[in-house]
């Protein structure tokens, strides 16, 4: 689908399309941010924004819990193991929640980071 204020020739990702792959990783959502048209939708920089800082918001996390669990790999590996395993599972379903909601087209509003994300997208 071509937009109609896209260049001639040139192929445009849907709205839903690019703002789900804004969260492959952080980078398509930088990408999105800097290149035109998407920087001027404010579907595809909300989700961009909120790509990037759930990306810097699951590391921040990861690593003090990953510093936290040190002493608990010392007392109980099994603990270290429940903790670290649920906390990846959360990450994905949180992550997959995202990429469906925007691939149907849904502002999917995290806590938050989704505030943050709007103010961000109407700069």
């Amino acid at each position: 689908m071509v937009k109609p204020d896209a260049v001639e020739g040139a192929f445009v990702l849907p709205d839903h399309a690019a703002g789900a792959i804004a969260y492959l990783t952080f980078a398509p959502a930088i990408v999105f941010l800097v290149l035109e048209p998407y920087n001027r939708n404010s579907y595809v920089r909300y989700h961009s924004w909120q790509s990037i800082l759930l990306f810097v918001g699951a590391f921040a996390v990861s690593l003090v819990l990953g510093f936290l669990l040190i002493f608990t790999l010392l007392f109980s590996p099994i603990l270290h193991m429940v903790v670290w395993r649920a906390f990846e599972l959360f990450w994905i379903a949180v992550w997959v929640a995202c990429v469906v909601n925007a691939a149907m087209g849904k502002r999917f509003k995290l806590p938050v980071i989704g505030e943050l994300a709007e103010q961000q997208a109407k700069k």
